[in-house]
């Protein structure tokens, strides 16, 4: 019971005190851009926020479970999404320096016309629907069993609070908050690993030598990752709404930055779960981690997942509401955007409902646009409208494939868990690439 309480007061505590803090917007600027008086956020602020951002709750939990399965090789196999960093980075860069895109949609518009515009939009759509319930569901697990009443009304509270201090202040308020969730998480990991290694002898080296270094343990999911990175970053505008709101060179520096950081906390967290499979423990490594050292560490370990899931709701309300408000020209005020936040809140919670398998949000999602890949690598090219529609289309195909275990079993050359998602992506992407191209050499 003083357990239960705890966790009530750091998720009640934490999240009236960040709606206290929180700015209010009283623009449009400050509500969908967090611009004030032509101030934009420095490579330190840009970097920190895009760290935490994409450090959602179930990212760290999947990173511990994948730490538990394959040891630091799970870790740095999941790590491998955080190329998407380093790839958005480098191509924005260049597109707003040497085209003068300023948007996602602005670029898709001009290049491939209106019906492209939206039928992206709805794949983004998708991605932030998914967030909602992905990351709220890891906060339901530390207050009880999936499917209890403590479950339920501990999502329900957390997703209404975030909610609460999101609408008062837009990107504005995301971005800010991201600071103090930054500076947190990075706090309350040096707690958990300290309190790791100090403990029963466990070493670096056991970390080192934790994992083998072959498809079947590990290395399916970073060649998929590295694979899926390429596309990844374009249809998440948590990521992109930040490509555009500093200058090119330090959105380029941060990004950069926050590839190799992003990662390295990833592999950090993935410790956890390191250590878990060293003491044998079996289901959610975190948790079990947590029980394991007491009701401290159990507490610290909650409250990561907290300040985790807070700062990816919190981006995923500011940048669905900057979809239908700005992008989509759906109503361009402050008024608009905050209702349209409680809408993806409400709708966001309904598969909670539903047990839905939060891995699957990352890699089933990854692979069904991986038609954009070819969209962004090549958008010097001069293609058709055709060639966007093929590609997209080819991805969402190869992504239905793997949700219902459709690719031909001869066509996987690797055995192991997740050797299906590495081979559907690996000819995935090549016949979007090649789908994207033909259009283009049949112009010419």
């Amino acid at each position: 019971m003083n357990l239960e309480w705890a966790q009530w007061a750091l998720i009640i505590g934490s999240s009236l005190l960040l709606f206290f803090l929180s700015p209010l917007a009283k623009s449009n600027n400050q509500f969908f851009k967090a611009s004030k008086k032509s101030k934009r956020p420095n490579t330190f602020i840009l970097t920190g926020s895009l760290i935490i951002s994409w450090i959602f709750a179930k990212s760290i939990t999947n990173a511990a479970n994948l730490g538990l399965d394959f040891g630091i090789v799970g870790g740095v196999a999941y790590a491998g999404y955080y190329l998407s960093f380093a790839v958005a980075g480098i191509l924005i860069y260049n597109m707003r320096k040497y085209a003068g895109i300023t948007s996602i949609h602005q670029f898709l518009t001009s290049k491939f016309g209106r019906g492209a515009m939206g039928l992206f939009s709805v794949l983004i759509a998708i991605r932030l629907f998914n967030e909602v319930w992905s990351n709220t569901t890891v906060i339901g697990t530390y207050f009880g069993a999936q499917g209890s009443s403590q479950y339920y009304w501990a999502i329900i509270v957390f997703t209404a609070l975030t909610l609460a201090y999101a609408i008062k202040g837009g990107l504005s308020s995301s971005i800010f908050t991201d600071i103090i969730q930054m500076g947190l998480f990075s706090i309350l990991l040096c707690i958990i690993l300290w309190s790791i290694f100090t403990k029963d002898d466990f070493t670096i080296k056991e970390v080192a030598m934790s994992g083998t270094w072959s498809f079947e343990l590990g290395l399916n999911l970073f060649f998929a990752a590295i694979i899926q990175s390429f596309s990844y970053p374009f249809h998440d505008p948590v990521l992109t709404d930040r490509a555009f709101i500093s200058s090119p060179k330090v959105t380029l520096k941060s990004f950069l930055w926050a590839s190799v950081l992003g990662a390295l906390s990833i592999i950090l967290f993935s410790v956890i779960g390191v250590y878990a499979q060293t003491q044998g423990m079996v289901g959610q490594a975190a948790v079990e981690v947590g029980k394991a050292f007491g009701i401290v560490i159990l507490l610290v370990i909650n409250f990561i997942m907290i300040t985790s899931a807070a700062s990816t709701l919190d981006s995923t309300f500011s940048s669905f509401s900057k979809l239908l408000a700005i992008d989509l020209n759906m109503g361009k005020n402050i008024t608009f955007g905050r209702a349209s936040m409680a809408v993806i809140a409400i709708l966001g919670t309904l598969p909670v409902f539903l047990n839905a398998d939060i891995l699957s949000a990352t890699t089933i999602s990854g692979t069904m646009i991986i038609g954009l890949t070819p969209v962004f690598l090549f958008w010097r090219m001069d293609a058709p409208k055709l060639s966007f529609y093929l590609s997209v289309s080819c991805g969402l195909v190869f992504g239905f494939i793997l949700v219902f275990d459709y690719f031909p079993k001869a066509l996987i050359f690797t055995k192991g868990k997740y050797a299906d998602l590495l081979w559907v992506n690996v000819f995935g992407i090549a016949s979007c690439i090649l789908l994207y191209l033909i259009p283009t050499w049949t112009k010419k």
